[in-house]
């Protein structure tokens, strides 16, 4: 399965095939900062307005084939933040999971991260989810949990966990 970078242009191209793995994500339960049952129309307009972040080089965004996979880096502006990157939207559809995309999409970012002259990425995810073997797994390490900090897609109040990784980076190119 190919996964590649998108600009601005193929973002906007792709919407759809990208609102349909978030409106699958957020049925399925993820907490990815949305509550189901999520509209399309939502989800169509969530995407699109990323695409100026990502023409502006604030995010890069990478997608799987059919969109079935997507993760994103999004790139602070502020002088003394540089150095990192915040990993968000790590989705895999429930058709295409256990087949370790969510691995390979992780790490395409954390060597794109590197790359770019990244050398500390961190993330949030909701406490005690799948998503926490996967980043666990992958060598974060976990910095602490904060209670009741984002509902779920039902709307309860959920713990969640912060993780960081340091990267050795080479060459920036960003």
């Amino acid at each position: 399965m190919n996964v590649t970078r998108l600009d601005e242009v193929q973002l906007l191209d792709r919407v759809d095939e990208l609102a349909d793995l978030l409106l699958d994500t957020v049925d399925g339960g993820a907490s990815v900062g949305f509550l189901a049952p999520m509209d399309r129309a939502a989800a169509v307009a969530w995407w699109k307005g990323r695409a100026s972040a990502v023409a502006a080089g604030c995010l890069a965004v990478w997608a799987a084939d059919r969109a079935v996979g997507t993760v994103s880096l999004a790139f602070p502006d502020k002088p003394n933040s540089r150095h990192r990157a915040e990993l968000v939207k790590l989705m895999v559809h429930r058709d295409a999971r256990g087949n370790g995309l969510g691995r390979r999409l992780l790490g395409i970012a954390e060597e794109a991260a590197r790359t770019a002259g990244i050398t500390l990425l961190h993330l949030d995810t909701e406490t005690d989810s799948p998503a926490e073997r996967l980043y666990g797994g992958a060598g974060w390490t976990r910095a602490g949990v904060i209670p009741d900090y984002a509902a779920d897609p039902a709307g309860v109040l959920r713990p969640t966990t912060l993780y960081y990784k340091r990267l050795g980076a080479t060459a920036p190119t960003r």
